[in-house]
C-alpha cells in the first residue's frame, strides 16, 4: 500500500465519526485509529496475512513505573514500527545493558511498512537499559533505551 493511500485513508478517518479504520489489502494490513484528546493518531505497521493473527484489541503500551526506569537520557521510537535488538535472527544484538555507545552507533532496527530503520544514538553513554522486547510493536515516541 503506497503512502499516497494511507494519507487518504488517515483523511477520511480524520474527517468522518469513525474511531478506527482496519483495511486489508492482498498480504497487507493497516489499522488507523483517530487521535483521542490530542494524543497522536497511531498507526499499525502492515502484517503478512498468513502470520499468526494478533489480538483483537491491542492494549495501549504501558508507560514503565517511574522508579523502574533507571535515570539518564531516553532514546524513544521515530516511528511506529515493529523492534529489533539485532540486524538479523541468531545475529549479535545492536546494544546490551552495560555497553557503551557514541553518538551515530546503531542500537537497534524498527521495521515499518517493510522498510528496516537503523536507530542511532544520540548521544554518548552506557546503556542502563533496554525497554522494549526483541519483536514488539512500537508507537511513535515510546522509550526504548535508557543511556546514562
Amino acid at each position: 500500500m503506497d503512502l499516497r493511500k494511507l494519507k487518504k485513508l488517515i483523511d477520511l478517518v480524520e474527517a468522518s465519526g469513525i474511531a478506527e479504520l482496519e483495511i486489508t489489502e492482498g498480504e497487507e494490513k493497516v489499522r488507523i485509529a483517530k487521535s483521542i484528546a490530542g494524543a497522536p493518531m497511531m498507526m499499525h505497521a502492515p502484517q503478512m496475512m498468513h502470520a499468526p493473527a494478533p489480538a483483537a484489541a491491542v492494549p495501549a503500551a504501558a508507560e514503565p513505573a517511574e522508579d523502574a526506569v533507571p535515570e539518564g537520557h531516553i532514546v524513544r521510537s521515530p516511528m511506529v514500527g515493529t523492534f529489533y535488538r539485532a540486524p538479523a535472527p541468531g545475529s549479535k544484538n545492536f546494544a546490551e545493558v552495560g555497553q557503551q555507545v557514541s553518538a551515530g552507533d546503531t542500537l537497534c532496527i524498527i521495521e515499518a511498512m517493510k522498510l528496516l530503520n537503523e536507530i542511532e544514538s544520540d548521544q554518548g553513554g552506557v546503556i542502563k537499559a533496554i525497554l522494549v522486547e526483541n519483536g514488539q510493536p512500537v508507537e511513535y515516541g515510546e522509550p526504548l533505551f535508557v543511556i546514562g
